[in-house]
């Protein structure tokens, strides 16, 4: 873990964390943003404008704890999406992100529909939802290690960054790892669940009818995708959320760094 580089740039920051942090009602992310600029100014500030009666007040606050505290909301936001997404009818049920056919079956369900069976792929589509749903919480050791790896550096870089440059950075650490691991799982779950007999059926039913065209579709891939696009989709709104309402899921840590 990286810290500050020299003691005037630590002092600062604490200088003007102690600032910000009585004003509740803004953004703590922001609060984060203008701390950084602020501290980036006293520095090219001469050397007989520091505001040491401020100091005085900094004793029980340091760069390390407005760190801890920014990883501890995050830590927070990242579980509650998982818990959430995790649950029975966590994609299923939520018309924000519940997983859609592959475009690729459009057609099938179309013409299943015109025939009587739109159940056939109305039964599809809810499992490829349970299958995201037991897979999701493979995704928690991932956001938290991911969390905890985290600099100064980039404690920084997200503090100045756009409204969810919390969630890309998670998205770029995470990504690749999180598609590894969710792909066998999902893989699993498709069987178990009954997704691959529901889909072996509905096509079998497809066929049957006259002067249908053929049809091809990756059932793995798109659940894996839509799936990680649900997880995202909610830790930016859940980022949203903290920026908002800074002690919106407060511990003494937080309310000690941001709070009152």
């Amino acid at each position: 873990m990286k810290t500050s580089t020299t003691p005037f740039i630590s002092t600062s920051i604490l200088i003007c964390a102690f600032s910000l942090s009585t004003h509740t009602q803004a953004s703590w992310l922001d609060q984060g943003a203008e701390l950084l600029k602020q501290a980036q100014e006293k520095i090219e500030t001469p050397k007989n404008s520091s505001s040491s009666s401020a100091t005085s007040n900094l004793s029980n606050l340091s760069t390390d704890e407005i760190q801890r505290a920014f990883k501890e909301a995050l830590t927070m936001g990242s579980e509650t999406v998982v818990s959430k997404l995790g649950m029975k009818d966590g994609f299923n049920s939520d018309a924000k992100i519940r997983i859609p056919l592959p475009d690729s079956l459009k057609t099938v369900q179309s013409t299943l529909k015109s025939a009587g069976m739109s159940g056939l792929m109305d039964d599809l589509e809810t499992k490829l939802n349970r299958a995201a749903e037991a897979a999701t919480p493979q995704a928690k050791s991932l956001f938290l290690d991911a969390i905890q790896n985290m600099s100064f550096q980039d404690v920084q870089t997200i503090y100045s960054g756009s409204n969810d440059s919390a969630t890309q950075y998670l998205k770029s650490k995470t990504s690749s790892d999180l598609k590894s691991k969710m792909t066998p799982i999902i893989e699993q779950s498709l069987n178990e669940v009954g997704a691959i007999k529901s889909y072996d059926k509905a096509i079998s039913s497809y066929k049957n009818l006259p002067f249908v065209p053929d049809v091809k579709t990756d059932l793995l891939n798109h659940v894996v995708e839509k799936g990680m696009d649900g997880m995202f989709f909610y830790l930016a709104q859940e980022e949203a959320s903290i920026r908002k309402d800074p002690i919106k899921q407060s511990t003494e840590l937080l309310k000690k760094v941001f709070g009152q």
